[in-house]
């Protein structure tokens, strides 16, 4: 275990964790509510630190990222443990895990220097934070970021954006890019399905696109929860009215975990989505979680329709960096 920082004793031997907008009072002894975050004679301690549950070599595209380092690779990891309950979770061994002491016992120590030097052994040119919510692990995500910015890597989170002014404020110099989910534009889907709230997740992405890093959204559309045209309209709405040049991913539900009641999303509600935000001024709206190619996975310009990414799945198979090859047109995004 190392000290959470992300925290501030209370009185009465309580320690108030500040990684999330659920503020959890922590006794001693006792984790907050993401599991992972736990009161040790007085001082919270992140359970996980340097113990990542799960490590792979990933394309940028599977985030999704697909303006930020198109074709690259990440190093992508991950721990137990989320501030999140959702019914839909795809990643729930990991983010829904408690108890895990005796896992954890079993992982081998993985420092922030070395996540940096197996990255670059790799050939990745960035470190994702994903399979489970970065914030519930935020010091160890962090410290990689310092590393990995002086070894000229980038450091990506994928998250679902629950994050405290406190978090904001210590990830925002650090984190080159970020793909948030956008569940739903009802805080009482967020507060019945997922366990958290709407409202700080508006907050964090405004507060990410202001701060100059780049950033993705991600919504998962669950049939009769939030795909009616009424909730992808205020979804889209809102993102394009941060940055209509700000891609938005709409990905196909498949049942999962608390969830095996709701059929898999229709094909035509996925297109319905994709259309939507079009309407909403988006100029990349992409589909995702579709078992066969469908031309709303590549980049195109948004001034004269030119393909300049083309994809199959997550493989780039042809690109041109992020410039129109027809117009000159620049594709929003970090390129290389």
């Amino acid at each position: 275990m190392r000290p959470a920082r992300l925290s501030r004793a209370e009185e009465g031997g309580t320690v108030k964790c500040l990684a999330c907008p659920h503020g959890c009072a922590v006794a001693e002894g006792r984790t907050g509510l993401c599991g992972v975050r736990r009161t040790v004679q007085g001082e919270l301690q992140s359970t996980v630190y340097g113990l990542p549950a799960s490590v792979a070599l990933d394309p940028i595209e599977k985030k999704p990222l697909y303006h930020f380092l198109p074709g690259s690779t990440a190093l992508s990891l991950g721990t137990f443990g989320c501030n999140f309950t959702c019914a839909f979770c795809q990643n729930y061994e990991l983010s829904q895990a408690r108890d895990v002491d005796d896992q954890l016992s079993r992982l081998p120590f993985l420092d922030p220097e070395a996540v940096v030097q197996l990255a670059l052994r790799q050939g990745a040119s960035s470190i994702a934070c994903t399979y489970n919510e970065p914030a519930v692990w935020a010091e160890y995500a962090l410290d990689i970021a310092v590393q990995a910015r002086e070894a000229g890597l980038r450091t990506v989170f994928v998250s679902n954006g629950f994050y405290s002014r406190e978090l904001l404020d210590e990830a925002l110099p650090l984190i080159d890019a970020y793909n948030i989910d956008l569940k739903s534009f009802s805080d009482d889907f967020y507060r019945r399905v997922c366990g958290g709230r709407l409202q700080p997740v508006l907050d964090a992405i405004r507060a990410i696109h202001d701060a100059g890093a780049w950033e993705e959204i991600t919504s998962l559309i669950i049939p009769g929860l939030n795909d009616s045209q009424q909730e992808l309209r205020a979804m889209a709405h809102f993102v394009a009215s941060i940055d209509p040049a700000m891609p938005w991913h709409v990905s196909r539900f498949f049942p999962m975990y608390h969830m095996q009641d709701r059929p898999i999303t229709p094909a035509a509600s996925i297109a319905r989505a994709l259309q939507t935000g079009r309407e909403e001024g988006l100029l990349h709206v992409y589909s995702g979680n579709l078992s066969v190619h469908d031309e709303a996975s590549d980049t195109v310009c948004p001034q004269c329709g030119a393909t300049v990414v083309e994809r199959q799945g997550y493989t780039v198979t042809a690109r041109t960096g992020l410039t129109c090859p027809k117009c000159g047109t620049h594709i929003k995004g970090v390129d290389r």
